[in-house]
């Protein structure tokens, strides 16, 4: 195993910039390919479907691809009791975050006879992904589909990759049972984001699509952004983990790997003002990654997209973390909470030795839905209010119009808009 080592000392301003600069878009190839699946999805409809499940994967080609509600049933009964205990745990912490992101209303009296409202609603229907592939996700399920029930949706179409006779895995089907789901369809990659988008003669467009996926997946969010609403762009899954002096390293490493696990092309950044504590943390996973189960994968990661950064300072450790905006970002040093409070751009932080990266995928009811590739700059996790709009409502008396028609009918005719003023004055001119 070996991560590239890179001291940030010995960077110019043009090399920071390369170090700190990606995105979550996938390459011009994929996108070019993922929007032909979606356009034949919208053209063709279920037979388009078929045919992508049969020449990439994601479910069936012949038959139903909707999950029978029998089956989703019997994949409850035959879960585990401790899973099916973890999942309700989890769906109820979720349920608990959630319930107070509920967004309020707002009324502002601008002036006298001038009031401007913002109302809040949910949407109508919503599609959630859920990843299939190298691991069931039911913990994704939970992530999109437990803030649009508190948000109000009343309409949820789950899609998630199935085999080929139409059956999603499992736990990703007990997860669904949980929360009283019964529109599953086994449907995966790019062809499932266009069903979504378009609708077919089995599924019903949606308004809204969210749910992490693949640069398959995020390629086709993309192709149908416009026609309807999608969460954000996401591509691998990342971490960075800054420590420092007083950091157990058997801790870090091990949180470290538990981020590499997600896949192959999932970067994890270690950063640290210590030299001595990076190279004890890379002992530590050496030691820890031959007894995983995808140490292979892991490898892989590491090998490929791990970073060792070496900081002058922990001030500057951190505005590099800042800067990196990582999708998960762990801080295990001496004063955890207050060095937390230094990054600004940052999807989910973890903060001190006892809050692991996995609580936040599983367990505390923080959304594990997050922007990646340097996106959590401008967008946060996914939240009750992305399940819904906004919309201004404006109501003004004669009295309130009049104090302020000269604003409008001087910035009217100063651009240009007569017809703007006009409608202004003919108001008084009536009511004369």
């Amino acid at each position: 195993m070996t991560m590239r080592l890179i001291h940030l000392s010995e960077l110019d301003s043009d090399g920071y910039r390369t170090l700190i600069r990606r995105s979550a878009v996938p390459d011009p190839s994929i996108r070019a390919a993922a929007s032909d699946i979606v356009e034949q999805v919208k053209t063709r409809g279920d037979a388009a479907v078929r045919s992508a499940n049969a020449d990439y994967g994601g479910g069936p080609a012949t038959g139903s691809l909707r999950v029978p509600a029998e089956a989703i049933g019997a994949a409850f009964a035959a879960t585990a009791p401790d899973v099916r205990r973890a999942l309700k745990a989890a769906a109820e912490n979720i349920r608990v975050v959630h319930e107070r992101q509920r967004p309020v209303d707002d009324y502002v009296k601008v002036a006298p006879g001038i009031v401007v409202e913002r109302r809040w609603s949910p949407v109508e229907r919503v599609g959630v992904y859920v990843p299939g592939g190298r691991a069931a996700y039911p913990s994704s399920l939970l992530m999109g589909v437990v803030p649009a029930l508190v948000a109000g949706v009343g309409d949820i179409a789950v899609v998630s990759p199935g085999d080929g006779d139409g059956l999603v895995h499992p736990l990703v089907l007990a997860a669904a049972a949980v929360l009283g789901l019964d529109e599953v369809y086994a449907i995966g990659g790019a062809q499932a984001i266009g069903t979504l988008a378009y609708g077919t003669e089995t599924v019903d467009r949606v308004d809204l699509i969210v749910g992490p996926g693949g640069p398959w997946v995020t390629a086709a969010k993309l192709a149908v952004y416009g026609v309807c609403g999608v969460d954000l762009p996401a591509g691998p899954s990342e971490a960075l983990i800054v420590v420092d002096a007083t950091s157990d390293p058997r801790i870090a490493a091990a949180d470290l790997l538990c981020q590499a696990e997600h896949g192959p092309d999932s970067p994890v950044i270690l950063v640290s003002d210590d030299a001595g504590i990076l190279d004890a943390v890379l002992d530590e996973v050496r030691l820890q990654l031959p007894d995983l189960d995808r140490e292979p994968l892991i490898r892989t990661s590491l090998d490929q997209h791990g970073l060792a950064v070496v900081a002058p300072t922990l001030d500057a450790a951190l505005t590099f973390a800042d800067a990196w905006a990582p999708e998960h970002l762990t801080i295990q040093t001496a004063h955890a909470a207050r060095d937390a409070e230094r990054v600004q751009s940052a999807g989910s932080v973890f903060v001190g030795r006892w809050t692991p990266e996995s609580a936040g995928d599983y367990a505390t009811g923080a959304n594990h839905v997050l922007p990646t590739g340097g996106l959590a700059r401008s967008y946060g996790p996914l939240a009750v209010e992305d399940f819904g709009s906004w919309r201004q409502v404006q109501e003004l008396t004669r009295d309130g119009l009049e104090t302020i028609a000269p604003t409008i009918t001087h910035l009217a005719t100063a651009e240009g808009l007569t017809a703007h003023a006009r409608c202004v004055e003919l108001r008084f001119e009536a009511s004369r």
